[in-house]
């Protein structure tokens, strides 16, 4: 659907701590317009009482497999009506169920018999989340295209800090506007470029950097789910490319370059996301260099801009740039942005995003600047299609 002013969501919850945050999260739903049923596991509901959600929803919350309102079909009614189902908190037992397809109450068959798509906020402890079981269970219901949000590393209830928080409601809250838009793209073309490029020194050195692609596979994967018909040039990664993508393998800036500049006619956007060396050597030693006691000099250089050089076309795609600083982000970014001449940059902390699995962003457009609070980087590039899509229409 491409109107998200009135949705029908399904909120599941699950037992666990981080229930109390759906009571926020429903509240922000409601708040939007949205139309919002809350179903219960029985575990759940000895972390949050039924009447606050049924308060901030003002609809009875439903519990039971059997003796519903529905006769009996509580499971099958229920999702027919629904735009979305999301499940947050969702503890490990939850998702062990569903990725085994155990229909065992209310929720986890609703899940199972659905007709609409399918997002999980997991919450659990840490060594919990860190199991071989459970990150087995999550890859199965990722490769069964359930989508997933979080969950975030910080103090736990138990004690104990590291992985496994419930995302904050906002973000979720985020991610399902950008999921109800799932038509913000629809018939657009989409290139982007991510991940480090590799410049060789020898046939074993080279220069290179920290990225690690995340966030541009994350962008591909967030403008599929838009409906944009998506292509990827990447630099060298250990990531599966994203469903639907069509992946184009490179290494070096030069490479890079005439990739893009090879399938940038009849792009609808282009999102410069790679970290492309400045500068590559003069010459590349046909045989490993000796080490010696002698200084070695190398001459490096400039790369060519491909950022730049596709903004610069007659016609020209809708641009987004991605800078990487160390300090001034603003004043650094904007200045970027304006060099390049492009419509839209999106500015973070390198020392802060390079490699890591969340981010917080910084999103520049004529309009000034944006700050997107740190999440996981699907959400941040759920957030950044959204503006994207707004700058775009």
């Amino acid at each position: 659907m491409t109107d998200t002013s009135r949705a029908s969501i399904i909120l599941g919850i699950t037992g666990g701590v981080a229930a109390y945050k759906a009571a926020e999260l429903a509240r922000l739903w409601v708040k939007a317009g949205h139309a919002v049923q809350a179903v219960m596991t029985e575990a759940a509901t000895h972390f949050i009482g039924t009447a606050t959600l049924q308060a901030l929803t003002g609809r009875p919350v439903l519990t039971e497999l059997w003796g519903g309102t529905a006769s009996g079909m509580d499971h099958i009614h229920a999702s027919r009506q629904a735009d979305l189902i999301v499940v947050a908190p969702a503890s490990a037992d939850f998702m062990a169920r569903l990725a085994q397809g155990r229909a065992d109450d209310l929720l986890a068959t609703l899940c199972l018999a659905r007709a609409c798509p399918l997002l999980l906020a997991p919450a659990m402890n840490r060594e919990m989340w860190a199991n071989p079981a459970t990150q087995r269970n999550l890859a199965q219901l990722i490769e069964d295209g359930v989508r997933i949000v979080g969950p975030d590393a910080g103090e736990q209830a138990c004690g104990e800090t590291g992985p496994g928080r419930m995302s904050e409601p906002r973000t979720i809250f985020d991610a399902v506007e950008v999921m109800l838009s799932v038509g913000l793209l629809a018939g657009r073309k989409v290139l982007i470029t991510a991940g480090p490029t590799y410049e060789p020194i020898d046939p074993v050195r080279g220069i290179t950097n920290l990225s690690s692609g995340k966030m541009g596979y994350a962008l591909a994967a967030a403008a599929r789910e838009a409906g944009a018909e998506v292509a990827l040039v990447s630099g060298p990664t250990a990531l599966a490319t994203p469903a639907g993508v069509t992946r184009t393998n490179v290494t070096t800036a030069d490479e890079m370059y005439e990739a893009v500049m090879e399938r940038i006619g009849g792009q609808d956007v282009f999102i410069s996301v790679a970290a492309v060396a400045d500068y590559r050597p003069a010459e590349s030693g046909a045989q490993k260099i000796k080490k010696s006691e002698q200084p070695l000099t190398l001459n490096l250089l400039p790369t060519r801009d491909i950022l730049a050089s596709v903004a610069a076309l007659p016609g020209a795609p809708f641009c987004v740039g991605f800078a990487a600083e160390t300090e001034r982000l603003l004043e650094h970014a904007e200045a970027k942005r304006r060099k390049k001449r492009v419509p839209m940059l999106v500015a973070n902390l390198a020392q802060h995003a390079l490699g890591a699995d969340a981010a917080e962003l910084l999103v520049l457009d004529d309009r000034g600047s944006h700050r997107l609070p740190g999440a996981d980087k699907l959400t941040q590039a759920r957030r950044v299609i959204a503006h994207l899509a707004q700058l775009l229409n």
